[in-house]
């Protein structure tokens, strides 16, 4: 026994001893791994915002329309970046509806934002696109939809994802004209937006087979519309308004200035349909859409801000993905690039519209549906069944390439 207890702790030693050996030996050669390089992506969102009037307080627009669909975006995009090392952010800068856009457009590119979402009237957007277009910076309208800054107006590095007042135009056209109410009396506000559309209107009449038998405009006297008396007022004078007519189907209404086309149903002199900004109007979005999965885009963004997707929040929230989308697949973020990816045929960005959208070559507009709805639920969608095209039927809505005079620059 004594004999054994050397050999014993011999034995001990020399495993405690391989036993330290080899517990350092990968100490010894482990190297610390390369950290993952993250490509941050910073993108600009600029909005001229000021409090709005509106005839109905359920209009009012909320005050984070648009930047609320654009943050959901970058949610989006920083999931899928998880996986591609890509990080994204939003800088979010409002100005006032007429001031220079021009400092604040430079603040955002100061900051590294080469990619700018736009929420500006047409003079703030044609104010900065030179400057972003020299400066290499894409920029992505979702406001402006005046159909100028697709044609004559039309830059290079601006892409148009709000539709055009002739998209909306030529949309609710199509469904009328399917449903065979063909005559229409046109009423009109007399501010400058709402000749825009009226135009919009009387284009699309001339080009679906719509017969417009009368018009007449609804002059801005500048009533306080938001107090009792104002409002009474203008509610009185439609019915009056719309007296003496010729025979119609449809009352089109062209107010975006939202001076009286609210209180049009219901108070015209003859009971008629309407449509236009008031009645059934058409919309890149609606709060009640709900097919092509769009009522789990709907609950996803009731979830995350607490209200109903409107169409702007959806017009800011495509863009973002168009851009999480073409810098994904390039793999990286040199906005030349991107361009030229969002320009190829190889680009489609999903919407839940019942297809993949894809910008316009000649005018980079988005194609897109659009959905004409009343208060509650959406009545159609455009392009109408019947309406054929050679490339898409898409382009039946809006300024079609052998119409265009854009040429980009």
């Amino acid at each position: 026994m004594t004999s054994a207890v050397p050999g014993t702790l011999a034995a001990f030693l020399c495993l405690f001893s391989l036993t330290v050996n080899v517990t350092d030996a990968p100490a010894q050669e482990t190297t610390a791994k390369p950290e993952k390089t993250i490509t941050e992506i910073k993108i600009g969102y600029l909005r001229a915002y000021a409090p709005q009037l509106t005839l109905s307080l359920l209009d009012l627009p909320p005050r984070d329309e648009g930047v609320a669909g654009a943050n959901v975006a970058i949610g989006d995009n920083n999931t899928t970046g998880k996986f591609t090392n890509q990080k994204f952010s939003l800088d979010v800068t409002e100005i006032k509806p007429e001031a220079d856009a021009v400092q604040a457009f430079n603040d955002l590119i100061a900051k590294g934002d080469r990619y700018v979402v736009a929420d500006l009237p047409a003079r703030q957007l044609l104010s900065i696109a030179d400057i972003a277009r020299d400066k290499g910076v894409l920029i992505f309208n979702v406001g402006a939809t005046d159909d100028s800054l697709r044609e004559d107006d039309c830059r290079i590095n601006i892409f148009h994802v709000a539709p055009t007042r002739s998209m909306l135009a030529d949309a609710l056209a199509q469904y009328l004209v399917v449903k065979k109410w063909s005559n229409w009396v046109l009423l009109y506000g007399s501010h400058e937006q709402d000749h825009l559309y009226a135009d919009a209107l009387r284009r699309a009449a001339a080009r679906f087979g719509g017969q417009i038998v009368a018009e007449k405009e609804f002059k801005d006297t500048g009533t306080a519309r938001r107090t009792d008396t104002g409002a009474t007022q203008t509610q009185q004078q439609i019915s009056v308004f719309t007296q003496d007519m010729p025979e119609h189907d449809v009352l089109l209404v062209a107010d975006e200035s939202e001076v009286f086309g609210t209180y049009v149903p219901y108070r015209t002199w003859t009971p008629r349909l309407v449509a236009g900004t008031a009645g059934l109007v058409a919309s890149s979005w609606h709060p009640a859409s709900e097919q092509w999965g769009g009522i789990q885009m709907q609950s996803r963004f009731l979830k995350t801000t607490g209200r109903r997707m409107l169409s702007r929040d959806m017009s800011a929230w495509t863009a973002v993905r168009a851009i999480g989308e073409a810098t994904t697949r390039t793999n990286g973020d040199d906005p030349k690039k991107i361009s030229d990816y969002i320009r190829s045929d190889d680009f489609s960005v999903a919407a839940f519209k019942g297809q993949k959208l894809t910008f316009r070559k000649w005018n980079l507009q988005l194609r897109q549906p659009i959905l004409l709805g009343d208060t509650k639920s959406v009545v159609s969608t455009s392009p109408q069944q019947g309406y054929l095209h050679q490339v898409s039927e898409l382009d039946t809505l809006g300024v079609d390439q052998p119409e265009t005079k854009c040429v980009l620059k």
